[in-house]
């Protein structure tokens, strides 16, 4: 589970944010929004408010750049990152980035930070706490050798986990630009701490959710290999008020359509893989998804593509809801209300905050009607971003007002609306000048 994860010198974001999943003193709605794990009480939600292009999803991105370096670490050292530091002064441009995260897996804490540029990771550690804090690693990159080095700690070393060996073995699998859990995962060798580390990033922190995220075709996949319960999609369509009685999924093989494996070879990083099993197979998969609606007792089945765009979207969020149910998982998602209906909206919400265990969700959204109703959100759930008199990311908790600013429900709606807890666009006036000349 998330318990804190910060930013610096990321995108939008110039001074150090701080994004915290630990709950306040507050036992309000405790039984639904709280996990206690290792003397902990967790957050199972995060929502960020803030204007458009004020850094709201810069932070959902910076959480999965970090998990892109340490699960697909680059094969060459000539290879550089993704990413921009802030850029908006001269001093930060020439900066490093940093990023770091303070976990649970398998029931031990752990805290990673990473320090990088555009070419290389200078710095890496990660600590666990067992249950005091001890370091685990530290690593250094020789910037003029572009060449890494690993110091494990000390605690590890009499407890004989690790030998000259696997120093050496790990060091050349991490590359000045690979992190060295992504290292890790390039070597055929094992340590506990490690694989705890690499396991979280992979199997909890899950990939970001975009507006353009097509999470039809991965809920239907996932139906397909039985990961997800069609049972279970259904009838969380079926409380949404959906009028959806089955899902039904049809595959055919066809032609490999012209032009399809030299798109392939030109567009995706480490096709070789796919291109040789197309190429073997001679023919590609399609799938049919059709939705059955049942109306005056018959059955009807419609294409997916005829349903209504917020069908398609909540079709994605129930495959998506029973992950988060069924299992324990992180999924940063952006514009959570997109396509959905207020009602429907809060309905996703309430249906996870009740029934989820262990699971987390980390949202950026515009809906406020939310803030209406302090029966259904904590205050230290809800986050703002605003932008700085330089244009950078500022990131606060609606936790951080005192009551002098915040005495009841329709105050917090309201203070939101008129811009008293920020976090909403400065906007001018409606008449726009446009020049007659050509």
């Amino acid at each position: 589970m998330i318990v804190n994860f910060s930013i610096q010198n990321f995108g939008s974001i110039k001074d150090k944010q701080i994004l915290s999943f630990e709950a306040d003193k507050s036992d309000h709605l405790e039984n639904y929004y709280i996990i206690p794990i290792n003397g902990l009480r967790l957050l199972k939600l995060g929502l960020i408010y803030g204007a458009n292009a004020s850094g709201k999803t810069t932070i959902l991105k910076a959480l999965q750049f970090l998990r892109n370096i340490v699960l697909e670490p680059e094969t060459k050292k000539t290879e550089e990152f993704d990413f921009k530091p802030f850029l908006f002064d001269s001093v930060s441009q020439r900066q490093n980035s940093i990023l770091s995260i303070d976990f649970i897996q398998n029931e031990k804490r752990y805290y990673y930070e990473v320090e990088f540029n555009k070419d290389a990771i200078v710095n890496e550690t990660l600590n666990h706490y067992n249950p005091t804090k001890s370091n685990v690693f530290k690593r250094t990159t020789d910037l003029d050798k572009q060449f890494t080095q690993i110091t494990f700690g000390s605690i590890l070393k009499k407890e004989k986990k690790i030998d000259k060996t696997f120093e050496r073995t790990l060091e050349s699998n991490t590359l000045w630009n690979n992190t060295v859990l992504g290292g890790f995962l390039k070597t055929n060798m094992e340590m506990k701490e490690l694989k705890d580390a690499t396991d979280w990033f992979s199997i909890y922190l899950r990939p970001l959710i975009l507006t353009k995220t097509e999470l039809d075709s991965y809920v239907t996949s996932q139906i397909d290999k039985s990961e997800i319960k069609k049972a279970d999609v259904v009838s969380i369509l079926k409380k949404a008020d959906f009028n959806i009685s089955d899902i039904l999924i049809q595959e055919k093989e066809e032609d490999i359509p012209g032009g399809l494996i030299e798109f392939l070879e030109k567009q995706v990083k480490d096709s070789s893989k796919v291109i040789n099993d197309l190429k073997n197979k001679g023919k590609i998969t399609s799938v049919n998804l059709e939705f059955e609606h049942t109306v005056n007792n018959k059955k009807y089945s419609l294409p997916f593509d005829l349903e209504s765009q917020g069908t398609k979207r909540y079709y994605g969020f129930a495959g998506i809801l029973s992950l988060l149910l069924k299992g324990s998982i992180a999924i940063p998602i952006d514009e959570l209300e997109a396509s959905l209906h207020p009602d429907l909206y809060i309905h996703f919400l309430l249906s996870f905050l009740v029934n989820s265990k262990n699971s987390q969700i980390i949202a950026t959204t515009h809906n406020r009607e939310i803030l209406n109703n302090k029966d259904i959100y904590r205050n230290d759930a809800i986050w703002f971003t605003d932008k700085t008199d330089i244009s950078a990311t500022e990131l606060y908790s609606l936790s951080d007002f005192d009551s002098s600013v915040i005495r009841d429900t329709s105050n917090v709606y309201n203070a939101y609306k008129i811009g008293k807890l920020g976090g909403v666009p400065n906007l001018g006036d409606y008449f726009i000048d446009i020049s007659d000349e050509k």
